[in-house]
């Protein structure tokens, strides 16, 4: 039976695995000198909270040892060493994989044994016996590829089989599926049945001689498994220690989860161990998203020879072996964030170039106030006008100041449209935003200091009309600026106002990615002097500029809705994943700890929350044609994300407030 953690600051709590990839120093024959090493790193790796330790392909005996498997000896020493790590084990935590060479009904067999707790719970036969080049595996070995057997060994009876699963009680998403060596290299591989039948971790033990390049290739293949299966993938290769009379080894180790690389363990060392936290909550979600993944299954017949439980006690340990980003949409790899900002800068240009073709206009109006959103809009369609060898000046910009407008937002508006070459308007909402505010009675328009929603709303709505009837002037169409973090916190003013155009360039960026863009668009795309007036708008605190200023304060954006690098946060993985605000709140901890404290935390995550369940669906629910940029990253019904207009927060804010403390 599961026994949960109640300790918010450990990663088991919220349904993190930890898995320990282990390279042993291998003593050639002489399974009782790698039983040792096998009992010490074990329990090292159960000090430190290993759920799963992995141990290379064939670790009680060595892998290179050729015609020595077929020595009646060896063969009976790798099974009383095995039958003594069970018994060792009674006392261990975590689920031990070795690898062993047994006889099983007359024929030998490379195995992979799964220990717990004094128990074997199966007997997993490695499928592809490589026969080539350097490999001669057939002279010795038998493939599993039919083999479904129950022995009696250790004291039980135990299925030997190669489709077999492992569960963890209690722990749904906690499922191991294990694949040997060459079995990975296969063009189909044990591992896509073994994912398709329920495992959430495959784990592969290997011996795997190394060569050069040899490494980068295991990696590749790791990766794109861990991605295509929507799985955790934990490879450990044998190391130090094995016979060298023709080939060499590097104990390498890695622990990959969709995709993404936790861990990678030293090479060329001997008695390592490498650790990373599992997701396995987060691989679940993104199979139950994602029909494709049921329909292989279906289509397949996938179904496992044996489901065998055992009983999962989680650690309680707060280490977390995992990087989190604090910028789940920026890539912190200065190359991958260039060709990510390359491939969104260029997906917006296209887009809007595609909508310019096809509505056979050469006239667009833009909205700039200096502010991020409206500058890389702009900047986004000089660039589309240029390649469609449009010009610029029929691109029109106007800067429209209201009440609470700075000298510093409206001088770089009027700098940054003479620098593009567009043609450049002001036009004064202050005259008609106060006929409005008397004609609806509002206290402004009698004196009084009354900033409320309704007066900025006066303003963001007039600016709207403004630019839609000037499109209907200019015969051409709205772009719109609004950036996916507003549309998700629902920062926008409904129909009349900054919700609304005839085409949003920005609605799938981020403001976390808006401000890298137009930085990468400084340096690649134009020249100096633009890029320092670009530079300029980057360095501007983020505000609607909607109440006028007083004692030389402005109006902050974040003061209301909280940190824009925080709630993009919350936003990716509440809706990219789905994962309990519990969940996100504890992720948003291990990455921001240290600039912000765990009861701002969970602040601004309350206000995530219900602005985005409560009271910002509708807005979502009519909104323009825009790009989608990043994977899970669209708010738009015609895309990723639907929901009812007349939801509410109600549970997400009760799991929130009952699992995170506010200390």
């Amino acid at each position: 039976m599961t026994v949960k953690s109640q300790n918010f600051f450990s990663p088991a709590s919220h349904g993190f695995v930890r898995i320990a990839c282990v390279t042993p120093k291998v003593h050639i024959a002489d399974p009782q000198a790698n039983l040792a090493e096998h009992l010490s790193l074990a329990k090292r790796a159960d000090e430190a909270g290993a759920d799963v330790v992995l141990f290379p392909e064939l670790s009680l005996t060595g892998y290179a040892l050729d015609d020595l498997f077929l020595q009646q000896t060896l063969q009976e020493a790798a099974k009383t060493a095995l039958e003594d790590l069970i018994t060792a084990s009674r006392n261990m935590r975590p689920v031990i994989v070795c690898g062993v060479p047994m006889i099983i009904e007359g024929a030998l067999y490379n195995l992979a044994a799964i220990i717990h707790q004094g128990e074997c719970l199966g007997l997993v036969p490695k499928t592809y016996l490589p026969n080539y080049r350097e490999f001669y595996e057939k002279r010795w070995f038998s493939s599993g590829h039919d083999l479904n057997e129950n022995i009696y060994f250790a004291g039980k009876y135990i299925v030997v089989a190669a489709n077999q699963i492992f569960v963890a009680r209690g722990e749904d998403a906690f499922t191991i599926g294990v694949e040997i060596c060459e079995d990975m290299w296969s063009p189909a591989t044990p591992s896509t049945g073994l994912a398709l039948s329920g495992a959430h971790i495959i784990l592969n033990l290997s011996a795997s001689p190394v060569t050069v390049g040899k490494s980068r290739v295991r990696k590749r293949i790791c990766e794109a498994t861990s991605e295509r299966l929507m799985c955790a993938y934990a490879f450990s290769a044998s190391g130090p220690g094995e016979s060298t009379t023709d080939l060499a080894w590097d104990g390498q180790s890695l622990i990959y989860e969709m995709g993404m690389l936790l861990a990678e363990g030293e090479r060329f060392a001997s008695n390592t161990l490498t650790f990373a936290d599992i997701d396995v909550d987060r691989i679940a979600q993104e199979r139950l998203r994602t029909a494709t993944f049921a329909d292989a299954r279906l289509f397949n017949k996938a179904d496992a020879e044996a489901f065998t439980s055992f009983d999962y006690t989680p650690h309680d340990l707060t280490d977390f072996h995992r990087h989190v980003a604090r910028v789940p949409y920026v890539p912190a790899d200065p190359e991958r964030l260039d060709e990510d900002c390359y491939e969104a800068f260029n997906i917006q240009v296209h887009g809007l170039m595609q909508r310019l073709s096809t509505s056979n206009t050469q006239n667009v109006v833009i909205g700039i106030s200096g502010g991020l959103d409206s500058t890389h809009a702009l900047i986004v369609a000089c660039k589309a006008f240029d390649r469609l060898g449009i010009p610029r000046a029929t691109i029109h910009g106007d800067t429209m100041p209201g009440f609470g407008t700075s000298t510093g937002s409206r001088n770089d508006a009027m700098k940054l449209m003479k620098a593009l070459g567009i043609s450049a308007e002001v036009l004064d909402i202050r005259p008609a935003a106060k006929r409005m505010l008397m004609d609806i009675g509002h206290p402004y328009s009698q004196g009084e200091k009354v900033y409320d929603v309704n007066f900025e709303n006066v303003q963001a709505g007039l600016r709207t009309d403004f630019l839609f009837r000037l499109a209907g002037e200019k015969k051409g169409f709205v772009v719109g600026t609004g950036d996916l973090s507003e549309l998700a916190l629902g920062w926008c003013t409904y129909g009349v106002g900054d919700h609304m155009s005839h085409y949003n360039v920005n609605c799938g960026a981020p403001k976390t990615l808006i401000q890298h863009l137009i930085r990468w668009a400084a340096k690649k795309e134009f020249d100096a002097k633009t890029g320092r007036i670009l530079q300029s708008v980057l360095e501007r605190e983020i505000s609607p500029e909607l109440v006028p200023i007083e004692a030389g304060v402005i109006q902050r954006t974040e003061d209301k809705v909280g940190p824009y690098e925080l709630q993009d946060f919350n936003l990716y993985y509440i809706t990219r994943y789905g994962l309990k605000p519990s969940k996100v709140a504890f992720l948003s901890w291990q990455a921001w700890q240290g600039k912000y404290s765990l009861p701002e935390i969970r602040k601004w995550l309350e206000l995530f929350l219900y602005r985005f369940f409560t009271i910002s669906q509708f807005k979502r629910s009519a909104v323009p044609n825009g790009p989608k940029l990043i994977s899970g990253g669209a708010l738009s019904p015609r895309g990723d994300w639907r929901a009812p207009s007349d939801g509410n927060a109600k549970i997400w804010l009760d799991e929130l407030k009952a699992n995170v403390p506010d200390m």
